[in-house]
């Protein structure tokens, strides 16, 4: 017989979610019930709290939802059972050969900006030309974040240097609300746009998701300060089939000169440094 080591007191919580979860997906009881092979009535049970769904049966609903695995681990909990997917902590020896994936991505972008940054675009670590571009940029303001949404949104960081602020935090905006909608249970992802979009001039109609755009697949950077002009584009690097948290939730973006300019100054700052 199922043992489950986290007896749940009701199945409420297991139902409720799967329901938030079907729901922003945009699925029917129908829709759900047939990817993952199961009936109507049995998916119907389980939402409503009338059956206990058994691990393998959570699992899958979980997969066929294409569920995070914190979301995952969420939902098992949900329904009485223990986490399965760990969350390692990045400077464990477990992930020693992770590390140094990510020093040697990050080392080999010089004498360009690169970034470690978890699913809530908290700055993990970066590299030198990073910091060479960044300490430019900011004129020698020291930053009050280490998130980089408030360093884009908040007046007093990066923000006054874009010269096409509009267009990078309006991607970064869909970029937030597609998480939102994609992990209906993160309150943090929730909490980060209520403070990103309490800053000044932040245009009304970036609070409701725009279901007409999408997050476009590079992002354009134009700064314009003391006279010179940067251009990047930047691409994001994550780990294939992670069985971590912690490895699911990093990634690393690139940033890369649009022109010969912008590389000619990355490589003066890296020389001068």
């Amino acid at each position: 017989m199922e043992t489950r080591p986290f007896a749940a007191a009701t199945a409420a919580p297991v139902g409720a979610l799967l329901r938030e979860w079907r729901a922003s997906r945009r699925w029917s009881q129908l829709d759900l019930a047939l990817e993952a092979g199961l009936s109507t009535r049995h998916l119907s049970c389980i939402e409503t709290g009338k059956s206990q769904p058994s691990r393998d049966t959570v699992l899958r609903l979980a997969d066929t939802l294409d569920m995070p695995l914190r979301e995952r681990n969420t939902l098992l909990t949900a329904a009485g059972y223990a986490p399965i997917y760990p969350e390692t902590s990045l400077d464990t020896p477990q992930l020693t050969e992770i590390r140094r994936a990510i020093n040697f991505i990050l080392a080999q972008q010089e004498p360009y900006p690169a970034f470690l940054v978890n699913r809530h675009w908290d700055i993990l670590q970066a590299n030198d030309a990073a910091a060479r571009v960044g300490a430019f940029v900011m004129q020698g303001r020291e930053s009050q974040h280490t998130n980089m949404l408030h360093h884009i949104f908040n007046p007093n960081e990066l923000r006054p240097a874009f010269a096409n602020w509009e267009e990078v935090a309006g991607d970064l905006i869909r970029h937030l609300h597609a998480v939102i909608a994609a992990t209906p249970s993160d309150v943090r992802a929730r909490s980060l746009l209520d403070e990103i979009l309490a800053y000044p001039d932040v245009p009304q109609s970036w609070r409701t998701r725009d279901l007409s755009r999408n997050p476009g697949p590079l992002m354009n950077t134009v700064f314009d300060v003391a006279g010179q002009t940067l251009r990047f584009f930047s691409t994001i690097t994550t780990f294939g089939t992670p069985r971590d948290v912690t490895i699911e939730e990093l990634h690393i973006e690139c940033c890369f000169p649009v022109d010969e300019a912008t590389a000619a100054f990355c490589r003066k700052l890296a020389a001068e440094g």
